[in-house]
């Protein structure tokens, strides 16, 4: 659990330079059973700047003297390479070769030089924190205490902002997101419930939470390339066996279905990620807030699911 006083240094460290982020009902139909959190909307496209602020930010001159690295399929290298160019350093991003154009057309156009590596390499590079050859300040997308403080600015505002609700539901996609606003509001609202939600097709939280212990599974890559992976970081097992209370693994055609829904009915551009939560909710007759993550989705894989079609890598 990330201790709440550094989650409110973390949001000092950020002052007005991230985006309090709307939120809203899903849609009237619901009587506001459903609230989204619109992190889709801050300046990246993903909750992911919250982090990447916080932590570099929070490290020195020298730690900062050789630039900084990360390992991303796109959404915390945007973080990252906004917050180093702010810094006036170098970064660098180890990401799958396979990550969507968009992400990574965005992450060169701030200006981050991009180290692409095979998916397996890339997954090693997280849990190695860091690539032989690859020099800076290793800013973990997850694990890192300065990154999840930074997240969990979000459950700062939620407790603030958000009337009595039942459950949280968080994208899962290393854990950093979960475990940041799920310490905030284990201080602030502990009355509520954290679902972690998962694409099925990587879903190691609710694998390991039902065998009791951390455990790999059966990856399979898919076009919700920002949540899931093939097992748990090093250490997020204890993160989230004290912060989760349940985790969904969801089906892709329900995570397309929520795309389409979050288009049509709320007007919200979310990628496979950003969806996840709604697909959760959407089973569920509580009162939830959904953490709609990011919005970074390629055009032709949006255009797919609109079109009604699920789209494939």
């Amino acid at each position: 659990m990330i201790p709440l006083e550094e989650i409110r240094r973390a949001r000092e460290r950020l002052g007005d330079d991230v985006l309090r982020t709307p939120l809203v009902p899903f849609t009237a139909a619901h009587d506001g059973r459903i609230l989204l959190k619109l992190e889709c909307l801050q300046p990246v496209g993903s909750f992911k700047l919250r982090g990447a602020l916080s932590a570099i930010r929070a490290a020195s001159p020298a730690e900062l003297a050789a630039g900084v690295v990360t390992a991303s399929a796109g959404n915390m290298a945007q973080g990252v390479a906004w917050a180093a160019r702010e810094a006036g350093v170098p970064a660098r991003v180890i990401a799958p070769a396979d990550a969507p154009r968009a992400k990574l057309d965005r992450v060169e156009a701030l200006g981050a030089e991009l180290v692409l590596v095979p998916h397996e390499e890339w997954w090693r590079a997280m849990v190695e924190r860091g690539r032989p050859g690859v020099d800076g300040l290793f800013v973990h997308p997850v694990d890192d205490e300065a990154v999840m403080a930074g997240n969990g600015t979000i459950g700062l505002e939620l407790a603030e902002d958000a009337p009595e609700f039942d459950t949280l539901i968080v994208p899962w996609g290393g854990g950093g997101l979960t475990t940041g606003i799920a310490s905030a509001l284990a201080a602030l609202r502990p009355e509520v419930r954290v679902v972690a939600a998962e694409p099925e097709t990587a879903a190691p939280v609710a694998a390991s939470l039902a065998a009791g212990k951390p455990c790999e599974i059966e990856f399979r890559p898919s076009w919700v390339d920002g949540a899931g992976g093939p097992s748990l970081l090093p250490g997020m097992w204890e993160r989230a066996r004290g912060l989760v209370d349940e985790a969904v693994a969801v089906p892709l055609d329900e995570v397309a279905e929520a795309v389409r829904l979050l288009a049509a009915r709320s007007h919200v551009v979310a990628e496979g990620a950003g969806a996840l939560a709604l697909a959760v909710a959407l089973r569920r007759d509580d009162r939830c807030v959904c953490i709609v993550s990011g919005g970074n989705v390629d055009a032709a894989v949006l255009a797919r699911i609109l079109a009604g079609d699920e789209p494939r890598l």
